[in-house]
């Protein structure tokens, strides 16, 4: 699985090569910009080894990021009542590669089709394209949504349902700009605020039960 983002981008990265090595001959100028979209692309696919905190019952955030969006909210399709809804904003910049907020059982997991707004955009959550993952634990589920973007417009599995994951480990990616949004039960306890970065796979965003410490 580690090496499944830089595989998502080998055709990108093949064909960069290509441009740079053809244009060497006519355009050193040309040369010298696919090289630099060409490392720039190998910036975008890296895949950071990231190590969640010990404590079982803290969930983890699902992608690298700026938090956008901490509320209240119904979910009508697999929990059917209310949850507490965390968005991330993924820039360029950021690190795509999804990981499994909580360990547990993927018990759904299904692609809808739509828009390519941008991901900043609250609306993007309800009209963009984007793949809908639910996490069975040990006493609790969670939904994780990816979103495509303005730029993001594809979103790539490396999990299905019935698979097992821990807390951590990585299910997919999105490339380029992106949105993902964990739902969580109603009664778990929020840690993040608006605006604070987060790190996929490490930063606490919610508790489900008491510490552990």
């Amino acid at each position: 699985m580690k090496w499944h983002a830089l595989g998502e981008a080998r055709w990108i990265l093949g064909i960069l090569a290509v441009c740079c090595a053809v244009s060497l001959a006519w355009s050193p100028a040309a040369a010298i910009f696919f090289a630099g979209v060409f490392l720039f692309s190998l910036y975008f696919f890296r895949d950071p080894e990231r190590r969640p905190p010990g404590d079982e019952n803290l969930v983890v955030a699902p992608a690298d990021g700026v938090v956008v969006e901490v509320k209240e909210a119904g979910e009508d399709h697999l929990v059917q009542g209310k949850v507490k809804r965390i968005a991330i904003f993924l820039s360029v910049f950021d690190v795509h590669v999804n990981r499994a907020p909580i360990a547990g059982r993927i018990t759904h997991s299904e692609a809808a089709t739509g828009r390519f707004l941008d991901a900043r955009n609250p609306s993007s959550a309800d009209v963009n394209a984007r793949r809908t993952w639910a996490i069975k634990g040990k006493e609790k589920t969670v939904i994780v949504r990816q979103i495509t973007g303005a730029i993001a417009r594809r979103i790539c599995a490396w999990k299905k349902v019935g698979d097992s994951v821990e807390r951590g480990e990585r299910f997919g990616m999105i490339r380029f700009g992106s949105r993902t949004e964990v739902d969580l039960p109603i009664e778990a306890e929020i840690l993040v605020k608006l605006r604070e970065r987060v790190r996929g796979g490490e930063t606490p965003i919610a508790r489900l039960g008491p510490s552990q410490e």
